[in-house]
């Protein structure tokens, strides 16, 4: 079962656990973590924005065309900006690290 860590806004850490295939989105949001996910990851509204550790980034599948359009409409977009409804808890994912972003 793989874990991660999230950190909130106040740059507190929240460690979590996974079942292989949830998304980040709907396990923050299960832990009462302030992921409004609005579009339940349809990719509409990017309300599950997330920045991954650098060291993580390369390890995700990349984003799909669909995905980068709606990156693309955030006015705090980094490099590693992801959205969480995209990314797909694995084993390979153990560890780790992403950042809810300043609102």
């Amino acid at each position: 079962m793989p874990d991660f860590l999230i950190l909130d806004r106040n740059g507190t850490e929240h460690k979590l656990f996974a079942r292989p295939h949830e998304t980040l989105m709907q396990i923050a949001r299960a832990a009462g973590l302030p992921m409004a996910g609005e579009c339940n990851g349809s990719m509409a509204c990017a309300t599950c924005h997330v920045i991954v550790a650098p060291e993580w980034a390369g390890r995700l599948a990349p984003p799909g065309d669909d995905e980068e359009a709606t990156l693309d409409t955030l006015f705090n977009l980094t490099t590693t900006s992801r959205l969480g409804c995209q990314i797909r808890m694995t084993d390979g994912l153990d560890g780790l690290t992403v950042r809810l972003p300043e609102r």
